[in-house]
């Protein structure tokens, strides 16, 4: 059976419309089916100072894997790019993707928790969502997703650059 679940991707080492690109094309490959992807938002770093501003997009993907192992395959798509993990908090990067939602499930594990405990905290998250999931509700909030873009108190910048993903 098929879910749908919402992501996004973000980095700034690199050439990260490519990380994009290709993090895109693999999720499509060992994941699911791309439903949907958003334009490419250029955003200021959060949570720590970095002058390479970040690429972010959000996907729709529908899949029929599990929620961790749906995690288990983003850890791969992200080492496969290069990422490398530390224990170091945020920090620039080739490719992070983070599973926003995942259809209205609730999960609250040490590995993973759904939906993302900051989303509504980051324009960068809530812009690109917004573009292809507006009237999605947030399954603990009850709010839309344009709603809670509209409330977000995050004062980075984010603009669109007007590139969409699938072109």
């Amino acid at each position: 059976m098929s879910q749908k679940t919402y992501l996004i991707l973000g980095g700034n080492v690199g050439d990260s419309m490519e990380y994009l690109r290709c993090g895109i094309e693999l999720l499509g490959s060992m994941a699911g089916k791309i439903i949907s992807v958003s334009s490419v938002y250029e955003s200021e770093p959060w949570g720590f100072e970095h002058p390479q501003w970040f690429l972010n997009q959000a996907v729709e993907l529908e899949t029929s894997l599990t929620p961790l192992m749906l995690l288990e395959k983003i850890k791969t798509i992200e080492k496969q790019l290069g990422r490398q993990r530390t224990n170091n908090g945020y920090q620039a990067r080739t490719v992070d993707i983070d599973i926003l939602l995942y259809d209205n499930i609730i999960i609250n594990t040490p590995e993973l928790v759904i939906p993302h405990p900051r989303m509504c905290e980051r324009m960068f998250v809530l812009l690109p969502l917004a573009e292809i999931a507006p009237n999605l509700e947030h399954p603990t909030l009850h709010l839309t997703i344009t709603c809670l873009k509209d409330s977000c108190k995050d004062k980075k910048r984010v603009k669109v650059l007007g590139i969409h993903g699938l072109d």
